[in-house]
């Protein structure tokens, strides 16, 4: 895909290259409305297609004329007359009362409803007018329940507004642009803007090869389950009935694994709604049909709420058997204690085990220093950062950024690998299946090639040079505003290829759980004289602040291989101490 001259169409180049790129490579799963579509659109007039365009990309569906304005377009009525012959925008779609009042300011709707409500009962079949008045001190939303509370139909612009000076438009082709904008990018939360961004480089991607299996829809009904997923995920944030949207959800049941992983990751959506509104049987049952990664330890803390203490008991004694992950298994070992004493199970010997397999790991990581009360607000982080700042010991505030930067530039070609189901379009900051189950087994092969680097003493060179050549392109692993080239070589420098290896081998066990709760700062002591050089990590607390439950999980990994780690409370010297100093 070539990048259009920089001109006022620029919009315009760009989503002709979109639909011609659907053209290209979803042909097959277009029916025949879609196809007149980009057939009878190349051949509009230039200025007609522009229009259409700056519809489709603001928010409609309603436009006023008047509100219309670009250099670009200056006869707008001609540029409108081919859209309206098509049929792609019409004055004539009747709208509602909100719809009206979505238009037009407050003094704008007192002028068009001074004569309400008998301007409105056109029809003689209508019941009587209800006479009143609206006050200009009403606000807008009083305004609108007042005519609505007088009027319930919905009715053509012209009707609400007889003496309007301008027409107003219904876009016509909204579903259809949204279907398409779909199948582009692969979901709905990336728009149009995404070409701008890339021309303008405020966004680099990493350039992969596309086949016919890197689409993201195989099937036409593909797109019409991610559509209805879609609309019972703004359902539930709209406050439809969650038991209804449950029992629709049994419908879009698909054979393409990542819309069966969208479609549960909207039922533990479903259930998290239900224990907020404390309905925990309907949640129970939503978070038993559903098997995204956390329903599983939710079904049983709802089991517990139900007071069914031995179907929860044996759920979790199975999750315990063969947990989903570290953070699954970490839940786990808290709820055991107290199913087995609601059940009468041996709690207190669990809660011995439990306590000894996490305590000490933490503990013995602890330290303490007393700073002085910072002059401006700063966080904690940083105050101990400057306070052990020096140029023989140099200390960086990199929290997830280093080890998720070096491995993502390590393992490159196999994270970007265009494998089926990976990449769907020019603007993927990663692959589309980076949490998905099979992600590392997909990869295991191109995965391993990487490391091997480490093994081979090429890792230095490797990542260095990735790290010039990749400069500022989107990865999922690499953080470019904190990866420095003065922090890489010192990482390079002082952290053993053996670390990086048991970093890395981590998160590949599990990459969307492992991705977060590496501790705040590094410190590095490079080689002087007959010193080796080493690191150490660092988890930063603030007087009352806790470990979280990710950054516990890999601070006992560290631990266990033998990783430079500990955990630094910092109290303030005219303040009061952290708790448990």
């Amino acid at each position: 895909m070539s990048t259009p001259p920089p001109h006022r169409f620029y919009y315009l180049h760009n989503f002709q290259r979109a639909l011609d790129w659907l053209g290209q490579r979803y042909g097959d799963l277009l029916n025949a409305q879609e196809l007149q579509f980009m057939t009878r659109f190349a051949q509009l007039p230039q200025a007609s297609q522009a229009l259409l365009v700056r519809m489709i990309m603001r928010r409609g569906p309603w436009f006023r004329a008047g509100k219309l304005v670009y250099e670009e377009i200056p006869a707008l009525a001609d540029a409108a007359q081919p859209l309206r012959q098509e049929g792609w925008i019409d004055d004539a779609q009747h709208m509602t009362a909100a719809e009206l009042f979505g238009l037009h300011t407050k003094p704008e709707l007192l002028q068009i409803l001074r004569d309400f409500p008998c301007s409105l009962d056109t029809s003689p079949d209508t019941s009587p007018a209800i006479s009143f008045t609206i006050s200009p001190s009403l606000r807008k939303s009083e305004m609108l329940a007042l005519v609505q509370s007088a009027h319930q139909g919905d009715r053509a612009y012209a009707q609400w507004h007889p003496q309007a000076a301008e027409p107003v438009w219904r876009l016509m082709v909204g579903e259809l642009c949204e279907r398409f904008r779909l199948m582009f990018f692969g979901n709905l939360y990336q728009d149009w803007s995404e070409f701008v961004l890339a021309d303008l480089g405020v966004f680099r991607y990493e350039s992969v090869a596309f086949d016919a299996g890197s689409r993201a829809f195989q099937q036409r009904c593909d797109v019409d389950v991610y559509l209805a997923l879609s609309a019972c995920r703004q359902a539930l944030d709209e406050g439809a009935d969650v038991a209804a949207l449950g029992e629709s959800l049994a419908q879009y049941q698909s054979a393409n694994p990542w819309l069966e992983k969208r479609r549960a990751k909207i039922l533990l959506q479903l259930g998290q709604a239900c224990e907020r509104a404390q309905n925990w049987t309907l949640a129970q049952s939503l978070y038993a049909r559903c098997n995204y990664p956390g329903a599983r330890h939710r079904q049983i803390r709802m089991l517990e709420r139900l007071e069914q203490f031995n179907q929860a008991l044996a759920l979790a004694e199975l999750a315990q058997s063969a947990p989903e992950s570290e953070e699954e298994a970490q839940r786990i070992a808290r709820m055991l204690p107290r199913l087995r004493r609601s059940t009468g199970a041996g709690a207190a010997q669990e809660k011995r085990r439990r306590a000894a397999a996490l305590a000490p790991a933490v503990a013995g990581l602890r330290s303490d220093v007393t700073l002085a009360l910072p002059a401006e607000p700063m966080a904690v982080e940083y105050a101990l950062r400057d306070h052990w700042q020096s140029e023989q010991a140099p200390v960086f505030y990199v929290e997830n950024a280093l080890i998720n930067s070096l491995f993502g530039l390590l393992c490159w070609p196999a994270i970007f690998a265009p494998l089926p189901g990976a990449f769907f379009h020019p603007f993927q900051s990663g692959p589309a299946d980076l949490s998905a189950p099979d992600f590392v087994p997909r990869r295991q092969e191109l995965f391993d090639a990487c490391l091997q680097a480490l093994a081979d003493g090429s890792y230095r060179r490797v990542i260095a040079q990735r790290f010039a050549e990749k400069q500022g392109l989107q990865s999922p692993f690499v953080f470019w505003g904190t990866l420095s080239e003065e922090l890489l070589a010192l990482a390079l420098d002082c952290i053993p290829a053996a670390h990086l290896q048991l970093f890395f081998a981590r998160l590949l066990q599990d990459v969307k759980g492992n991705r977060t709760g590496f501790p705040d700062l590094v410190r590095f002591w490079p080689a002087r004289e007959q010193e080796r050089p080493r690191y150490e990590l660092v988890e930063v607390k603030a007087p009352g602040d806790k470990l979280q439950d990710n950054q516990i999980r890999w601070l006992v990994y560290c631990t266990d291989h033998g990783l430079p780690v500990s955990v630094c409370h910092v109290q303030w010297s005219d303040g009061l101490p952290a708790e448990g100093a």
